[in-house]
């Protein structure tokens, strides 16, 4: 292998969370800021955590309520 060509590796590179969680892993940056981890993030928590920036999650639970009283008074009307 060609030596001087590969970069700083740290084996005590320090991970911030948004959170607050902290650890430390091996990584070529010194530290690393990280916006969600494994004690954050909703596949290991298991809580729902919606990031929207835009208002689309209330835009889609008003039409997701929309649809369902429609079908709810065509069901009634069958009836």
């Amino acid at each position: 292998m060609k030596k001087d060509i590969h970069p700083q590796y740290y084996t005590d590179a320090k991970v911030s969370c948004s959170c607050g969680n902290k650890f430390i892993v091996g990584s070529t940056k010194k530290e690393i800021e990280i916006e969600i981890c494994s004690v954050c993030h909703p596949f290991f928590t298991g809580n729902e955590k919606i990031i929207d920036a835009a208002g689309r999650v209330e835009k889609f639970k008003a039409r997701k309520a929309a649809a369902e009283k429609v079908s709810k008074n065509k069901i009634s009307k069958k009836s």
